[in-house]
């Protein structure tokens, strides 16, 4: 029977408690100082009436107090919903409003909980109070944001028993098992709404290991300073910290996500940091599906993004990929509409065009949905295109995404004017970034008069393209 989170990661704790959980800077948190951390929060929670299935958000900067309360909002059995910090005013207030209950240890417009004051009133009787684990397997346990066509972010709901299978070590494929030797000193760099560091963090703490926080280093200068061993990162920062002169001798393991790495930087990679590097390709709506292993690159199979996960099914339909896995969402919260444009008979069609070859391998020829990926984030270009059309000197705008070294892909957006006078492109920039993410602003906004169309007569965004590429 699989032991719902977060019992894995409590367990671990209760086990070991002076290994060293957290390492940030000078500080260290030991397993059995998170454990007490956890059991504060369960207990302060419960006196501002939090139970089971209510809707927690999380506005949550880095650091061990931060995922002490995402363990303690699951073992009350919670609806977490955690928010990205790089959201806009307007982002944040809708994501917020999917919750019923708001933890912060940043400044929000809405009532709160204050993280810090949870900790300081929990007082020491709480070291008496067990840990509950009242969580259900088809309870929804995550709220994972995507960026959503409207600029609104969509909420993947995933269960319980969908989220506990990652952290279950007898459960993980070979594959994984493996990667996982290296992470006895992991860097988590971002907070904890991805699903990717959240799940990390957990599955390194299961594992023994210990989480180091960069504590405002640059993650090259984090590496080489605290030792680490094992580091996720989109491409593009990949690609930075390949440029960097700092000492990566201590990486054991190096997981890519967010968006494919091409062969080029793969290649580089594995001849910097030798045979440690692994690429994961996966949805928020999915979790992983597939895996490129070390080995995969080093047999000249990099274009590919790797063989998908055991428990993972994978088929073709007119192109498009569609999976099947016990991690899908069970829907996106709220949103019927847009649950049955993805979800089908169990399957999930993720939108992005593919197919397996001959070996078994997974790959990617394009996208099915007009998105860019930005440090990692989707970011729909209708929404952008929507945004800058609302300007009153902007008559249309196109938005396309080319390959960025810094950022993996960058926005670059294309406005025709609305009579005589050209928009100034700052304010452009600033209208994005008030109603969307940081990462929507496009990178270059550029005034034309005539949009070049296809010879089916819609908008050529591949010419547009061209002009930002040549």
């Amino acid at each position: 029977m699989v032991m719902l989170f977060p019992g894995p990661v409590l367990e671990a704790l209760r086990a070991a408690p002076g290994r060293a959980a957290f390492e940030v800077g000078r500080r260290t948190v030991t397993y059995g100082e998170l454990l007490a951390m956890v059991r504060q929060l369960t207990g302060a929670l419960q006196r501002a009436g939090v139970s089971r299935g209510t809707g927690v958000g999380l506005v949550l900067s880095l650091s061990p107090e931060a995922y002490a309360a995402h363990l303690a909002a699951h073992a009350l059995g919670c609806r977490v919903a955690a928010a990205r910090l790089g959201w806009s005013p307007r982002q944040l207030a809708r994501a917020l409003d999917l919750v019923d209950v708001v933890v912060t240890d940043q400044l929000v417009d809405r009532p709160a909980l204050a993280l810090g004051e949870l900790l300081a009133g929990a007082g020491s009787a709480a070291e008496a109070v067990p840990i509950p684990e009242l969580a259900r397997p088809d309870d929804v346990a995550r709220l994972t944001f995507t960026s959503g066509t409207s600029g609104a972010p969509k909420a993947c709901a995933h269960t319980y028993r969908a989220i506990s299978l990652a952290h279950q070590r007898d459960h993980w494929a070979p594959a994984l098992a493996r990667l996982m030797t290296g992470f006895q000193r992991c860097l988590i760099s971002e907070n904890l709404a991805g699903p990717v560091m959240f799940t990390y963090l957990g599955r390194t703490l299961v594992g023994g290991g210990t989480v180091v926080l960069p504590d405002g280093l640059e993650v090259p200068q984090a590496i080489e300073r605290y030792g680490v061993t094992a580091a996720l990162m989109p491409p593009a920062r990949l690609h930075q910290m390949l440029g960097a002169s700092a000492d990566l001798r201590s990486l054991r393991a190096v997981v890519i996500g967010g968006s494919p790495a091409g062969p080029h930087i793969l290649g580089a990679a594995t001849r910097r940091l030798g045979p440690i590097v692994w690429q994961g390709y996966g949805q928020g709506e999915a979790g992983v599906i597939s895996m490129l292993t070390p080995k995969d690159i080093i047999t000249g199979h990099d274009d590919t993004v790797g063989r998908p996960l055991p428990a993972v099914q994978v088929a073709e339909r007119d192109g498009e990929i569609y999976v099947r896995s016990p991690h899908l969402m069970t829907g996106y919260w709220n949103d019927p509409e847009q649950t049955r444009e993805v979800l089908h008979d169990g399957w999930l069609r993720t939108r992005d065009l593919g197919y397996l070859d001959d070996e078994g391998y997974l790959r990617l020829t394009g996208r099915a949905r007009d998105v860019i990926m930005v440090n990692a984030e989707v970011c729909y270009a209708g929404a952008i295109e929507r945004v800058l059309a609302e300007h009153p000197l902007v008559a249309q705008a196109y938005v396309v995404g080319a390959p960025d070294q810094e950022t993996g892909e960058a926005v670059h957006a294309f406005v025709v004017p609305a009579g005589g006078s050209a928009p100034d492109a700052e304010a452009l920039r600033a209208l994005v970034r008030e109603r969307l993410s940081a990462n929507s602003v496009p990178a270059t906004v550029k005034v034309i008069t005539e949009v070049p169309l296809s010879p089916g007569g819609k908008p050529d965004k591949n010419a547009l393209l061209r002009t930002v590429t040549r």
